[in-house]
């Protein structure tokens, strides 16, 4: 079998591999063939997201890829790269803090299991960063706070222990909600499966409530179609 791994191609017929799962591939290049290649890992089950690489341009956990002849590994898109593999993802916290996506205030409300499933599917976000490197947006516009952060503040704000959600409400609407384009593609790449643009959509809702309205549609009712409906 043969791979990409950035810039470099390794033949792996040498190496002997029980399985090819990509974070094994990976580990026996760096005991067997290049020492120096740079790689996050932690888990190795698909739970703490920090091995998340693009195969053949595609966001993929390394740990729970399968991986064929000729594939092409990346580093993370739209990120700082270090080393090889690894990127910053310094940015994580930045974006989190920005849309107070934490408890802020809590609530005497009582909680129960059925508000507990309410946000069970986005408190299972790994942070893995696959959804801002596939987003569009965030490729040009490194201010937006991206799918990832959006999906959690909706996790706060639909939490019944936070008492100010519109708080929240309030941090995600300067390059947040509404300069996302729904295009899908956090969806397609989060390992979790959280439908991020559908929690985007609901906090378009939940901002709508609070009155605030898309400020796009504000610029698009002042453009001029030419279109005169009196007739001159």
């Amino acid at each position: 079998m043969n791979i990409k791994v950035c810039d470099s191609e390794y033949n792996l017929e040498d190496i002997e591999l029980k399985v090819d799962n990509l974070l094994t591939v990976l580990t026996k290049i760096k005991s067997n063939i290049n020492q120096s290649l740079a790689f996050r890992s932690g888990c190795r089950s698909g739970v703490c997201g920090s091995c998340a690489v693009t195969v053949n341009g595609v966001e993929k956990l390394a740990c729970k890829t399968t991986i064929k002849d000729n594939d092409s590994i990346a580093p993370l898109k739209n990120s700082k790269i270090i080393k090889d593999l690894v990127v910053d993802i310094s940015n994580q916290d930045r974006f989190l803090y920005e849309s107070k996506a934490f408890l802020n205030t809590k609530s005497d409300e009582i909680i129960t299991k059925d508000d507990e499933k309410k946000i069970d599917i986005e408190s299972n976000c790994i942070l893995c960063s696959s959804c801002f490197s596939s987003c569009p947006v965030y490729e040009v516009n490194p201010d937006f706070l991206g799918p990832f952060a959006l999906t959690r503040a909706y996790r706060y704000v639909s939490d019944k222990k936070e008492s100010n959600t519109k708080n929240k409400i309030d941090s995600i609407q300067n390059n947040g909600v509404w300069s996302c384009t729904l295009c899908g593609n956090c969806n397609m790449v989060c390992p979790q499966n959280i439908d991020i643009k559908n929690d985007i959509m609901q906090l378009r809702n939940k901002s709508a409530q609070f009155g605030y309205t898309d400020p796009n549609m504000a610029d698009f009712g002042n453009m001029d179609f030419g279109f005169n409906p009196n007739g001159f």
